[in-house]
């Protein structure tokens, strides 16, 4: 249903990126702008001024930032069979700012957070396969356009704990969350004055422009999502009884037996070779929740370490335990455009790395950082406060095995995902993510009573994936027939 922008076959030897990827990379580094300062700003929110416990701020954090990542599931669908990836992505923007100045009211607090979390699942997905479809098959420039897109994302990340965290922990709370809603403004905005640079794509075939039809659909279905949100709020509080009682471990079956089924309904359509390339993101997928689940630790007990025991005291000013959540970002920025050079040219060379090679390195990577942390968090349990040190160190090599890993994830999707399937197996993707933020949030009250401490869990997890996965980058190579 959605064509891609017409790219001519032949390359020259320094061909530039397409004009239309800094209209995509300042679109998502507002929308990451507003995330990454509600993230900053929500545990910290729910322990600090709504008085929550912490499991019960931390089980909150995981539930909002799983259902976030799950949502792209639907938006994909929806863009792949009837909205197009230029519709979505507008309405997920629109109904994202709603969401983020309804979180200036304390009591639109659930409001707020599943316009969020819908808004997202248009948002998210879309954006992403659109870059994807400016590049032809085996374009060189592929990886190396994703960390660029992937460094706006963390330059709007790398802004936000400094503005919405500056408001919300200096000023007022509502101050940083409406900052976020300004934000996505912004982002939605920057998307629809450069349309004319995305020429044919993400539109049906024949058509190189937003009609007013088409604007009047956006608007349409971003207004539904207010009462689609109540009502299932509604729903919700008829069956949280039951969802409160299961099994942490069925809680994410259900998920997983839905997307079972979706597949099995789609293997018809599949060619052998298209099944083979899908079964391939599905296994990395599984392999990427072990990342997520740790590196998503950051807006989590990460944060309320840098609140409770770093030691924040600069000159007699206190900073912010929010500006920590902006150490990841600027590293991306300083580091994504180095990777990005080393990326295009490893891959023009003999010595290049298949996609789950350098993904199976960020897992090795993000233990490593893990192995810092527990030795801080042992310390702080020993002599109180640490100083800043140690969770900037931490984040550095959780920056490095990320570069390693979520950018060549985003494009080897856009690779191997059969076009008719693209959005919403860029979803499924995310709903990997999905599962590793609820373990996130939910990981420290799994582990308690135990004798196993979290972050030293987290070593194990971490590096015993990126190991796994690197011995058995053969096979995954052979399922993606030379796309990866």
């Amino acid at each position: 249903m959605n064509s891609g922008a017409t790219i001519e076959n032949s390359m020259p030897a320094r061909e530039r990126h397409p004009a239309a990827l800094p209209v995509l990379f300042f679109t998502e580094m507002w929308e990451r702008f507003s995330y990454y300062g509600m993230r900053a700003l929500l545990v910290l929110y729910l322990v600090n001024a709504l008085d929550y416990e912490r499991a019960d701020a931390l089980a909150l954090y995981g539930t909002y930032t799983g259902l976030v990542y799950l949502t792209p599931i639907f938006g994909g669908y929806l863009a792949d069979r009837y909205l197009g990836y230029r519709k979505a992505i507008l309405i997920g923007g629109i109904v994202m700012a709603l969401g983020h100045f309804a979180m200036a009211f304390p009591p639109l607090l659930h409001l707020a957070l599943g316009l969020l979390i819908i808004g997202n699942g248009f948002f998210k997905p879309n954006i992403s396969t659109l870059l994807g479809t400016l590049y032809r098959e085996h374009d060189p420039r592929r990886d190396g356009g994703f960390t660029i897109f992937y460094i706006g994302i963390n330059l709007g990340a790398l802004l936000s704990p400094l503005i919405a965290g500056t408001l919300g922990e200096k000023i007022g709370w509502h101050w940083g969350f409406a900052s976020a809603g300004v934000g996505m403004l912004f982002a939605v905005t920057q998307f629809a004055l450069g349309q004319h640079k995305l020429g044919g794509a993400g539109l049906p075939a024949g058509q190189d422009r937003l009609i007013a039809r088409d604007w009047l659909h956006v608007l349409a279905v971003s207004a539904a999502m207010v009462p689609l949100v109540y009502a299932v709020l509604g729903a919700w509080d008829a069956i949280a009884p039951v969802w409160n009682n299961t099994a942490g471990a069925i809680k994410i079956a259900i998920p997983g037996a839905a997307f079972i089924a979706f597949l099995a309904w789609q293997k018809s359509s599949c060619s052998r070779e298209e099944w083979q390339r899908v079964f391939a993101i599905v296994i990395m997928g599984v392999f990427v929740i072990f990342f997520w689940m740790g590196f998503e630790q950051a807006g989590g007990t990460m944060n309320l370490f840098a609140d409770k025991l770093t030691d924040r005291a600069i000159f007699g000013w206190e900073m912010p335990a929010s500006y920590f959540q902006g150490v990841n970002p600027l590293m991306i920025v300083l580091l994504g455009p180095l990777f990005s050079i080393l990326w295009t040219r490893w891959d023009r060379s003999r010595f290049a790395l298949s996609a789950p090679a350098k993904m199976a390195l960020g897992m090795i990577i993000l233990g490593a950082g893990f192995v810092v942390l527990a030795i801080a968090q042992g310390r702080a349990d020993a002599v109180g406060k640490v100083g800043p040190q140690w969770l900037v160190c931490v984040y550095l090599l959780h920056t490095v095995g990320e570069l390693c890993l979520s950018p060549i994830g985003l494009s080897m999707v856009t690779k191997l995902a059969p076009a008719r399937l693209a959005a919403v197996m860029m979803g499924i993707w995310f709903a990997a993510s999905a599962i590793a933020n609820y373990l996130a949030g939910a990981l420290e009250g799994l582990l308690a009573g135990s004798a196993i401490p979290l972050y030293w869990f987290l070593v194990a997890s971490s590096l015993g994936a990126g190991v796994l996965l690197l011995a058995i980058t053969p096979m995954l190579s052979r399922l993606m027939h030379g796309k990866g």
